[in-house]
């Protein structure tokens, strides 16, 4: 198969797809790979490691979206992108395609495509393999883009995340005990910061208790944990994931005044629709706004910040599913390979993912239907 790799053209998206080391594996399994020029250089990857692995550099983005048959990205195809899509043509990446554009659903749609979303792809134990990695690496990076926020330079309340002797640290928030939410508490605690988690599942926090040694204080998810829990934070982390679907406004506009004054807000869970009402995709470059007196950070591409380190990440992860796609026709390895058809939006056209079609009021149909026929 000829495996495609274009240059990403979201804002500050220095990732890409694969990185060289990938290229080489899917070279030597018999595929032919083309990648954008200059695709890898946000990452540190030059042409001439994709070359060396035996990949193909071309110079356009039509020609990559021409020639091949299944397209590898990071994140969903920009606007510009939509009317690049070929028919029948098969795509891998971050979708999150319930909190994208209805006309990027139609396009695969009407062009017949099939498109699996490394967002929802999942093991036999229910975890997000190919997630996880962007999620580690989101929870990680939080401690110092959250010190860099509660400075008084950047308009933060010029509190250090870790205390000194006599003077307490600082209080951060997190919801959601997933993947995401555990690193940013192994983090912010290894930083010296009192962290709080919240979680609607019991043995999920009691499990983090116990990893944490009680170092975490824990509390069931309700309205009256999240009222009493927002009025001392002074960093709040939404980390809550519905896999393939958007997420639910937790913290409302009115709930802002809890907080206290010039507290920031980290919404990771932006590109899957927000935690809070308030919440509005920014990017890296210009990633802050102010509402009410708090700092939002709702930068949804955050992995992006060590690209080279995301890229080889997301590699280890993605690069066999990429190899049992790209082995034999689409339809017969969604059928012999569980964690590609779960991870499966759209099929030949026709949405197979309930929460994407309840997410953008379309018609569903169950992907194992449409194999059998």
């Amino acid at each position: 198969m000829i495996i495609g790799i274009p240059r990403e053209k979201a804002a500050d998206e220095n990732r890409v797809g694969l990185p060289p080391a990938a290229a080489l594996g899917l070279v030597r399994q018999g595929h032919e790979v083309l990648v954008e020029r200059n695709a890898g250089a946000g990452g540190g990857f030059p042409d001439e490691e994709f070359t060396a692995a035996g990949a193909r550099i071309v110079h356009s983005r039509d020609e990559v979206y021409g020639r091949a048959g299944l397209i590898v990205k990071v994140l969903a195809p920009t606007a510009e992108e939509w009317e690049c899509l070929q028919p029948g043509q098969a795509l891998a990446a971050l979708l999150h395609l319930a909190a994208q554009p209805a006309r990027l659903l139609k396009t695969l749609c009407e062009r017949g495509c099939t498109a699996v979303d490394w967002a929802v792809v999942a093991d036999e134990r229910g975890g997000l393999p190919v997630l996880r990695p962007m999620s580690q690496i989101a929870g990680r990076i939080l401690p110092q883009l959250a010190a860099r926020w509660l400075q008084s330079d950047h308009g933060g309340r010029g509190v250090l995340l870790g205390g000194l002797p006599a003077v307490p640290p600082a209080e951060v928030l997190i919801l959601g005990g997933g993947v995401l939410g555990r690193n940013a508490a192994r983090a912010f605690l290894g930083s010296g910061a009192r962290v709080t988690l919240l979680d609607a599942d019991y043995e999920t926090l009691r499990e983090l208790d116990w990893r944490f040694g009680g170092r975490l204080t824990t509390y069931m998810a309700s309205d009256s944990a999240l009222n009493k829990t927002l009025r001392y934070a002074d960093v709040v982390v939404g980390a809550v994931l519905i896999p393939g679907a958007r997420t639910p406004h937790l913290v409302t506009r009115d709930m802002l005044e809890l907080l206290r004054d010039r507290a920031v807000v980290f919404d990771v869970a932006i590109d899957q629709g927000g935690c809070f009402e308030t919440s509005r995709p920014t990017r890296l470059s210009d990633p802050v706004y102010v509402v009410d007196g708090i700092t939002h950070f709702c930068v949804p591409n955050l992995p992006s910040l060590v690209a080279r380190t995301a890229t080889h990440a997301l590699g280890n992860v993605a690069l066999p599913l990429v190899a049992a796609l790209a082995a034999e026709p689409v339809a017969d390895a969604l059928r012999r390979n569980r964690e590609l058809a779960c991870g499966t939006a759209v099929f030949r056209g026709r949405v197979v993912h309930a929460r994407v079609a309840a997410a953008h009021g379309v018609p569903h149909e169950p992907l194992d239907e449409l194999l059998d026929r």
